[in-house]
């Protein structure tokens, strides 16, 4: 810490960049295989810190965070060396003969802050990407999560030396501020909170450190009246209720058609007794909030509603049940910020163009979901909306596809990431034009009267 906060040019994270150590692909390779194996080398000991931190059973600890981290890093070493690769493009007349090509260039020191909810996978899943593309890092994990944060810890300092990958620990309200204002990093990349996102952002612009922000927000999920209301029910309620619903992606809240509404309730009881038994407190498969702050807003929010289901809770355990609400004021609080836990708000409508005005009360979700069989409404949702990505008869699953590129837009973030667009994420394209000393015709230099014509005809 103290070489951050005195001296950059002694800072052994640049230094080692610097040192033009990170540029090859063999290089880039072999520290990805070491993050895989060292992962499937410590993988209980993740899964137990997960179950400590956020009671996740070892299924869902590798379906939603060493197993997408392990996918991701696979996918990047089979298609690393083509990335890393220049791109030849196209040369304008103006320029002739000369040849373009875009050089993929790493960023420098990266920064990347944490968050608690899925603190394994939203740790190493942009580590590695920026790794892949050449970086150094220092990586700040959620004290919020610390039995998670001290595994990341030991298995980061195991493999990596200090001056390619640093792990910082401690409060992140102190620490992250003063890290930034220190220390001017090449790239900031985020994973919380809205109010948080803003406050880094504004500590990054005072250096003009460029930043990418994975945030949140309120993410609805659509269920017309021709929709699946089986198919809906099951995946509206593994998106939501996963992880006791701390999850970014998932749905924040729901709108039914008002025809199929009473099935498509009745469905959704049935499925979270079939998910989580008849006492979800019980279930290996349930978690829990993570700390007695989060229990307590969650609480609040129980206020606004009426539960149709679940709505017990248990501040020892910090357990708070599957819930719908319905009977909910549109401007009662819990509709007012995300609710990042396991509360389903359910309204109803008659008309799309009812739907969407209501929907765009809370612009720029991260997510979007909607269940229909019909073409024509699905095309009209997607046109009509702005939101960072989402999925047709499905939730949350999007995020796990490496081909797709995931992050927010205005409100819910900045950047994207994930498979090739994580490389791009962290490299600069580095733009490069070569031009032969053969041939270089004189209508390029002064004296320029009379050459009009020719500047017309070559420059369009």
């Amino acid at each position: 810490m103290s070489e951050l906060a005195h001296s950059a040019d002694a800072d052994p994270l640049r230094r080692f960049f610097q040192s033009g150590a990170t540029r090859s692909y063999h290089w880039r390779r072999r520290q990805l295989q070491l993050l895989h194996q060292a992962i499937r080398a410590e993988e209980t000991d993740i899964h137990e810190a997960l179950y400590a931190d956020l009671k996740k059973s070892p299924e869902e600890s590798y379906a939603t965070e060493t197993g997408l981290v392990l996918a991701e890093i696979r996918h990047t070493l089979k298609h690393l060396a083509k990335w890393m690769r220049p791109q030849r493009t196209g040369t304008n007349l103006v320029n002739y003969p000369a040849a373009s090509r875009v050089y993929r260039d790493p960023l420098g020191v990266v920064l990347i802050i944490a968050p608690w909810n899925y603190p394994f996978q939203l740790s190493l899943v942009p580590l590695a990407a920026a790794l892949a593309a050449g970086n150094t890092v220092l990586l700040k994990p959620s004290e919020w999560a610390p039995a998670t944060a001290a595994v990341i810890e030991r298995l980061i300092t195991r493999i990596f030396p200090a001056d390619l990958v640093r792990v910082v620990s401690g409060d992140g309200a102190t620490v992250v501020p003063g890290l930034i204002k220190n220390f001017r990093f090449d790239h900031i990349f985020f994973t919380g909170s809205v109010p948080v996102g803003q406050a880094i952002y504004r500590l990054a612009a005072e250096q003009l450190i460029p930043v990418t922000l994975e945030l949140g927000g309120k993410s609805p999920v659509i269920v017309e009246k021709d929709a699946n209301l089986r198919v809906a029910a099951r995946r509206i309620i593994v998106g939501k209720f996963i992880n006791a619903g701390q999850t970014c992606v998932a749905p924040d809240y729901l709108l039914v058609h008002a025809d199929v509404r009473a099935e498509l309730l009745a469905r959704l009881r049935e499925t979270i007794t079939a998910f989580y038994g008849p006492n979800p407190r019980e279930s290996r498969d349930y978690g829990k909030i993570i700390n007695e702050k989060q229990f307590d807003r969650l609480v609040g929010f129980l206020a606004d509603g009426n539960p149709l289901c679940g709505g017990d809770h248990d501040r020892s355990s910090l357990y708070i049940g599957p819930t719908l609400l319905t009977d909910v004021n549109p401007a009662a609080p819990v509709m007012g910020e995300e609710i990042f836990g396991p509360l389903l708000p359910v309204f109803s409508y008659q008309t799309t163009e009812e739907a969407m005005a209501f929907v765009r009360r809370h612009p720029d979700p991260l997510a979007f979901y909607l269940f229909t069989a019909n073409g024509k409404v699905e095309q009209t949702w997607i046109e009509g909306l702005a939101f960072g990505g989402g999925c047709i008869n499905n939730t949350d699953w999007h995020f796990a596809n490496p081909h797709l590129p995931f992050g927010g837009i205005g409100k819910s973030g900045i950047g994207a990431y994930h498979g090739k667009y994580s490389f791009d994420l962290f490299t600069h394209p580095k733009a490069v034009m070569k031009t032969p000393t053969v041939i270089d015709p004189a209508i390029k230099y002064p004296p320029f009267k009379g050459k009009m014509k020719w500047f017309k005809r070559f420059i369009r």
